[in-house]
């Protein structure tokens, strides 16, 4: 990470997502939550806001209901970073059955034909518009081959639709074949191994509100920064938080650091240094501008996360908001 202004005093505001309190992480948080098989994922979200009696809530990347496995919930602020979960990357593992007989090594071998860029037509049965789209499978590792049925797991874009990708193996084997079964086992950096049932989010806040016993939840919700880990950062200086809070564009003055080959017009996620979420902003200057300047705009405020308050107000009233006193 590069740094803008290495003289920069430290914080003496905020509050570090880990030292953050259950009420707060409920207000702005995440749960990876082990759906089961027969709810939809809409069911599956109200049932966890009963459970934690939250008023906002949404989830990151809709499941159909005899699919399990892991769906984030986002809570409160939060729900405005669902569009970050439903962009990054998947992981499943699924079953198929072919409708003929062929030697494992001829299924092995067309199935690995599908890693990489492959061209999909969404089912007719989907939310989306029906048209060729590309997605990438990053890995598709065949599991187990046992007579007609396949075990595998695959590792790809997000909007890949498994479905559709055993109908082709089908169609390339000639021989037809359909899905049996699927499980999500990782939504961006979400896995099974750190998913919780619907079951043990109401057990652990029950524990909580009746027993003051909060490990459990707070082992279950995670800070809602954990969102923004695929993109790249800016650290901005504390005198300069509340004003972005207020709706101001980041100035160059108001960076102390940032990641290095940062390009403009990509997304960013501004942090202070304690590591809370400010707000998410569109670049409009690279890494190697920044450094390069003392003055400008070097972003624009996307949408703001953090409430007005937090930190201090240190900016003054005109035209820009970001001009530091």
């Amino acid at each position: 990470m590069l740094t803008k202004d290495p003289d920069a005093p430290k914080d003496r505001w905020g509050k570090r997502p880990s030292d953050r309190t259950v009420g707060e992480l409920l207000s702005f948080g995440v749960i990876a939550m082990d759906k089961p098989s027969g709810p939809t994922s809409h069911q599956a979200t109200a049932w966890a806001r009963d459970a934690l009696h939250v008023q906002h809530i949404g989830h990151g990347g809709t499941l159909d209901p005899y699919v399990s496995g892991v769906l984030p919930i986002c809570l409160g602020k939060a729900v405005r970073l669902t569009d970050l979960v439903l962009s990054s990357d998947k992981q499943y593992v699924a079953t198929m059955r072919l409708r003929g007989d062929h030697p494992e090594e001829r299924v092995r071998d067309v199935m690995s034909r599908f890693q990489g860029r492959i061209y999909q037509m969404p089912p007719v049965r989907s939310s989306v518009r029906r048209q060729l789209r590309i997605r990438n499978v990053s890995s598709l590792d065949v599991l187990e081959v046992d007579g007609r049925d396949v075990l595998f797991r695959a590792d790809c874009d997000a909007g890949t639709y498994i479905r559709t990708l055993c109908t082709d193996v089908g169609e390339a084997l000639g021989c037809g074949a359909h899905m049996t079964g699927l499980r999500r086992t990782r939504s961006g950096s979400m896995t099974e191994a750190e998913a919780h049932t619907l079951q043990d989010i109401r057990d652990a806040y029950v524990l909580w509100q009746q027993n003051g016993r909060e490990s459990w939840l707070r082992s279950m919700v995670l800070p809602g920064e954990v969102l923004v880990e695929p993109l790249p950062k800016i650290i901005v200086k504390a005198t300069a938080v509340d004003a972005i809070c207020h709706g101001a564009d980041l100035s160059v003055k108001g960076i102390h650091k940032l990641d290095e080959d940062i390009r403009r017009n990509s997304l960013v996620a501004m942090m202070t240094a304690r590591g809370e979420l400010i707000g998410l902003c569109r670049m409009l200057m690279s890494s190697q501008k920044i450094m390069a300047s003392d003055q400008g705009v070097a972003a624009k405020t996307d949408r703001v996360i953090m409430s007005p308050g937090h930190y201090p107000r240190m900016w003054r009233y005109s035209t820009d908001l970001d001009t530091e006193d």
